[in-house]
């Protein structure tokens, strides 16, 4: 019984890590902590549904909660980042991420009122979005904790990658919505 109940418990751990993470972001001397709990965060995302497909418990409410976990811990870190680094950029990035889900959440409203909800079954393309995003936050983390800034840069050049992925899916859900 402990077994089935194991996706939906890393699903919360991933919320519970955020402003975990974020709190480490805060102090310089808990970068390798902050990118060691993301790092595990970031597992759980592949955990949890392992588990849900092992014990055949794949659940409405984790299909729910599953996504928003993601987002969730994504713009914790992206805004840890950005106070940490003072960077508008990362800020103004994490602000588009947060607005596309608020839409792509409205259009999943309103594909389910109108029974429609294939126009917003998530796309592969979006997997990659969220895949992106964690792999840009990892970058930041590991040029936090090694102290190099050449890492910094790269993982700015990632961040505008996974802001133009991040717009793409959004228009490809409003797309399906309205054709």
């Amino acid at each position: 019984m402990v077994i089935k109940n194991l996706a939906n418990f890393f699903t919360f751990l991933r919320i519970g890590l955020a402003p975990v993470i974020f709190v480490c972001l805060l102090d310089s001397s808990m970068h390798l902590l902050a990118l060691v709990l993301f790092m595990f965060a970031s597992f759980t995302d592949y955990l949890d549904g392992y588990f849900a497909r092992k014990t055949n418990t794949v659940s409405v409410i984790g299909e729910v909660i599953d996504p928003i976990a993601d987002k969730i811990l994504i713009v914790f870190i992206f805004y840890g980042l950005a106070v940490n680094l003072d960077s508008y950029l990362i800020a103004f990035a994490a602000s588009v991420i947060v607005a596309r889900e608020i839409w792509v959440g409205a259009l999943r409203d309103l594909n389910a009122r109108n029974s429609n909800s294939d126009a917003t079954k998530v796309l592969f393309i979006s997997k990659i979005k969220t895949t992106i995003q964690l792999f840009t936050i990892s970058i930041y983390l590991l040029g936090l904790s090694i102290n190099n800034m050449l890492m910094i840069v790269i993982a700015d050049i990632l961040l505008f990658i996974s802001v133009f992925i991040t717009l793409y899916t959004g228009f490809l859900y409003t797309y399906n919505t309205l054709k």
